[in-house]
């Protein structure tokens, strides 16, 4: 493996959700160890699945792999990580404040900008705190989706550029906080992050188009910062193995498309290419297997002929009876939501609906995947950078315009945090959630962890709006349009793999205690729903069946897409994908 030769000190994974970041990412960390290195594997991921993948319970503590001398695990949960900031915060003012003011504060660091902070202060340690982490020969970062991922190596650059330009919004880094020392453990991160020597950028991909455009793009964006170093593994290579099917050749024709086609930039950086395993990288072995390659000769199973029928057209039926309304579609990165999302939205176009489709993943491919117009379907993207520019414009036309001129530069400053970005996007995300009292408002979101800090932020609204209302009027926030299921349909889109499922399950979970819950799944690209023949690819429909019996047993509505020879993109695949019709292999 090239990116494996002569390794820094951090090694950041990265890609478009569900390429297999975390796999590549946990059998690196194996292979170092296994070497006789002290290895530390962190996970950044908000909706990380590392002790997923190890098969142990890992948390916000740095845990030692017992089957593994050497290695160590950490994910930097964001809840328990704001929890410990907001007492780091409030500690030192207990008894020497009013219960109100600290009370005050305490709703202050409640909200979705302390979560990201919190995560992003335990990066920032990892990267600079050589006393407390020098013991180990590498640290290997399983970064969160390309979005999320961009967002954050941005941030020591954000903030040591906020806190140049003058002391900053408080609130944002929390009350009576030293300014300066933050200064300076950001600068440190930058230059952590810049120097070659010391950090190497992978990006993971797959075979497919959207898959290279993104790690093309995010490339881009972090050589603007200074990272202008990387690797490049291709995953999930579909193998000789897989025979020569009709599926089996029009996957590996889309592969070599993609491959060809790949961005310049790109294709000139170092390249590793993976082979598709017949099994899932859960547990020591399977991840020992990944880099090695052919395939692990397994039984084929029986299981495999079952039938596989629940057409996602029954869905659409279903969703269409109430002539509008809000229609969510969530998942991990990489399961194919802009896919599911775009089906249903075209589908309903279809039949006479005006029908608004839109997204809030700063990955998004909506452009892509329709690759053109359908009448009756408006399609938008909230992208961050407008929003948070249209934002800032408003706050200042407004609470600005009766400022005088060193208001107004207090409050430009303040505008400059990069905590605006959150209300902004969350104000974008209302708008759409409103409109869908009239139509139909089909949303793409972001891959789960970005999701749920931006519902972290709907709650935080409503929390805010009843607290100032109390019980004299009457209103209706976002969130309380989200937890009614007359207006809201929550679809989990997964793939027949064990690591989705599990997350879509967290997922679900989560949401679940928000009072919001999951309406249908959609089952995406399943080979067990395709009835392949080879025998490798009949071993991965037999492993799908299991999780697909899992996903029946958690939700009672479930639509199953089956891998298609050509892949869903224009409205003639899309509609094939809601008229209950498979396309011919």
């Amino acid at each position: 493996m090239r990116f494996l030769e002569d390794p820094p000190r951090f090694v950041f994974f990265t890609g478009k959700g569900g390429v297999g970041k975390t796999s590549v990412a946990c059998a690196t960390a194996l292979e170092l160890a296994s070497g006789g290195k002290r290895v530390m594997l962190v996970s950044t991921d908000p909706a990380s699945n590392i002790g997923q993948v190890f098969d142990m319970t890992i948390g916000n503590t740095i845990t030692a792999v017992s089957a593994v001398p050497g290695l160590s695990v950490l994910e930097i949960d964001p809840e328990q990580a704001a929890q410990a900031y907001r007492e780091r915060i409030l500690a030192p003012v207990r008894g020497l404040l009013p219960e109100s003011e600290i009370a005050g504060i305490a709703e202050s660091l409640s909200g979705s900008c302390t979560t990201e902070i919190a995560s992003f202060d335990e990066f920032t340690n990892l990267l600079t705190d050589t006393a407390a982490y020098g013991l180990y020969d590498h640290i290997i970062f399983d970064t969160a989706p390309t979005g999320h991922t961009i967002r954050l190596l941005q941030l020591p650059g954000s903030w040591t550029e906020f806190l140049s330009t003058g002391k900053g919004d408080a609130s944002c880094l929390g009350p009576m906080s030293g300014l300066e020392k933050h200064r300076t453990i950001y600068a440190n991160a930058v230059e952590v992050l810049t120097d070659p020597t010391r950090s190497r950028l992978v990006l993971v991909g797959r075979a497919q188009a959207s898959s290279l455009a993104e790690i093309d793009r995010t490339f881009a964006e972090l050589s603007e910062i200074g990272i202008r170093s990387g690797y490049v593994v291709i995953n999930g290579v579909l193998p000789d193995a897989a025979g020569d099917e009709p599926i089996a050749e029009a996957v590996r024709n889309r592969e070599g498309e993609a491959m060809r086609a790949m961005p310049p930039s790109i294709a000139a950086l170092p390249r590793d290419t993976l082979e598709l395993k017949t099994g899932n990288m859960v547990g020591i072995a399977a991840l020992r297997s990944l880099f090695a390659a052919g395939s692990s000769a397994t039984p084929i199973l029986s299981r495999a002929e079952e039938t596989i029928e629940a057409p996602l057209a029954a869905l659409v039926d279903e969703l269409e009876r109430d002539d509008h309304g809000l229609i969510l579609c969530m998942g991990k990165g990489g399961v194919g939501k802009t896919t599911i999302a775009a089906a249903v939205a075209v589908a309903l176009a279809e039949r006479g609906h005006e029908v608004h489709l839109t997204t809030t993943d700063p990955a998004a491919h909506l452009t892509e995947t329709l690759h053109g117009s359908v009448p009756g379907l408006t399609v938008s993207r909230t992208d961050p950078e407008v929003a948070t520019r249209q934002y800032r414009d408003h706050v200042l036309a407004t609470k600005g315009k009766d400022l005088d001129e060193n208001g107004r530069l207090a409050l430009a400053e303040d505008l400059l945090s990069p905590c605006t970005e959150e209300v902004a996007v969350f104000q974008q995300f209302s708008r759409a959630v409103h409109e869908s009292r009239r139509q139909f408002v089909v949303i793409d979101t972001a891959p789960t962890g970005h999701t749920l800090l931006l519902l972290d932020a709907t709650g935080s609204y409503h929390r805010e709006i009843a607290r100032q209302i109390g019980d004299s009027l009457s209103f209706v926030t976002p969130l309380m349009r989200l937890q009614n299921p007359e207006q809201t349909k929550v679809i989990l889109v997964t793939l027949a793999e064990t690591t989705p499922v599990l997350e879509a399950e967290g997922l679900q979970q989560d949401l679940e205690r928000a009072g919001i819950h999951p309406w249908a799944w959609v089952v995406n690209n399943s080979i067990a729903a395709a009835h392949p023949r080879s025998p490798f690819l009949r071993q991965r429909a037999a492993n799908e069946v299991e999780q697909i019996g899992r996903v029946r047993a958690l939700s009672p509505r479930l639509a199953i897409v089956p891998l298609l020879a050509e892949e869903p993109v224009g409205e003639r695949r899309l509609s094939a994908l809601t008229e209950g019709a498979r396309q011919p292999a």
